[in-house]
């Protein structure tokens, strides 16, 4: 997707009234579904060019860009927005009954919890704020009934979470998914904090750098001085890389030899692999979301390859593994959520969140196993509803759940903000 590059100059006040934002929601939802995002580009190519300070277009694009893999020009385009303006809203679907103010910061598409997914078709009305790291926070926040803290952990933005913790006791709003907690989401504090957790397996995760890797394809070194279980074959990943992007299991020092040769970078995650194939020899992956300790089913993805990702699962193309993720979805209260009950209660427990994500499978031995926590994963209803009927109630769950969730903060707090 060619796309020309715009600069604007930031300013305070717009000039115009801009269209409302279309959000990401709606915007990743049509490139889902293979909608051609480009008449749509264009189109908000032509308002910024027109109206330099028109935000909400210049935000609307980035997300475009970034939907298309444009990742760096929709990085500097969304730079622009927020030099334009720091706060956007999405209107609520029905008329608004609740202000929920979203924290964020920029970012790609994984750096901050996708909220609009859970507003939609509801009562909600979303604002989200951006700030960056490094910049002193505002002392005072616009109106809201509930805060949520939606930047997901990484590298780049632990100092701005440690900052945010600290704002929140100032600012006195009732809040959602508090900083600490999210701060406990990284690879290695999630492994320290459920260890030990009954009916939870959750690999010895280690940061390591190029250097120590080294010492180990060379043999100069094992798995066990770095991990408690550790053992070949491994896991090995970039920090803060999602989606499996960079992911390989390595089974020798020559395979890794293998990997480091064409991995860039500095650091990395390791951990040992678990074989949690079943029986039948496929994977299965489940995304099972917290809200408010509640457990509620995200999808089951059915792969032959160990490295299940949603959309590389062959989900669409097999009636047979639809059908086996409905059943998942239909029976996840009497069956799944049943099974791992105390599980899931101590993960809720430990981690802390209002609101969190698990990627998990299963082990051979009937433990959780867990693959990551992240409040910033996504619980969505892209997926054909012709094709996947039995997604709609699952999803209408989560938002329930969702909007339970924001009365009962905002009810806590005695009054909301005005």
């Amino acid at each position: 997707m060619n796309m020309p590059c715009i600069e604007f100059q930031p300013r305070t006040m717009p000039t115009m009234e801009s269209p409302p934002l279309i959000g990401l929601a709606r915007l990743m939802t049509m490139a889902f579904r293979c909608v051609d995002l480009m008449p749509l580009a264009q189109t908000l190519i032509t308002r910024a060019l027109d109206d330099e300070h028109d935000a909400n277009a210049l935000m609307d694009l980035s997300t475009v860009l970034m939907l298309q893999g444009v990742r760096e020009v929709g990085l500097s385009t969304q730079a622009q927005a927020i030099a334009c303006s720091r706060l956007y809203h999405l209107a609520a679907d029905e008329t608004p009954a609740l202000h929920l103010l979203a924290i964020m910061t920029p970012g790609d598409l994984m750096t901050n919890a996708p909220l609009a997914f859970l507003a939609e078709r509801s009562d909600v009305a979303l604002s989200m704020l951006y700030v960056q790291p490094g910049e002193p926070l505002p002392q005072h926040l616009p109106p809201h009934d509930v805060l949520w803290i939606a930047v997901s952990e990484s590298d780049a933005v632990r100092g701005l979470l440690a900052d945010l913790g600290a704002a929140c006791a100032g600012w006195g709003s009732p809040t959602v998914n508090r900083p600490e907690g999210t701060l406990r989401t990284s690879r290695t504090e999630a492994c320290a904090a459920l260890r030990g957790l009954p009916g939870v397996c959750m690999p010895d995760t280690a940061r390591v750098d190029r250097a120590a890797l080294q010492t180990l394809m060379r043999c100069e070194a094992e798995p066990g001085a770095w991990l408690q279980d550790g053992r070949w074959p491994l896991i090995v990943r970039p920090v803060d890389s999602h989606a499996g992007q960079g992911l390989e299991k390595v089974a020798s020092p020559f395979e890794l030899s293998q990997y480091l040769s064409a991995m860039p970078g500095e650091d990395f995650y390791l951990s040992r692999f678990v074989d949690y194939a079943s029986a039948d020899g496929q994977f299965r992956k489940f995304r099972v979301v917290l809200v408010d300790g509640v457990p509620y089913a995200g999808h089951l993805g059915v792969s032959s390859h160990w490295m299940v990702h949603y959309l590389n699962a062959g989900m669409t193309d097999s009636a047979a593994k639809r059908d086996e993720e409905a059943r998942f979805m239909a029976e996840f209260d009497t069956r799944f959520a049943r099974r791992h009950s105390a599980a899931l209660q101590g993960i809720a427990e430990r981690i802390g969140l209002d609101y969190l994500v698990i990627d998990c499978a299963e082990t051979p031995e009937g433990e959780l196993l867990v693959f990551e926590v992240d409040p910033g994963a996504a619980i969505h209803s892209m997926d054909s509803p012709d094709l996947f009927p039995y997604k709609v109630p699952a999803m209408e769950k989560v938002r329930v759940a969702f909007r339970a969730l924001l009365a009962r903060v905002a009810a806590t707090a005695g009054q909301t903000q005005p």
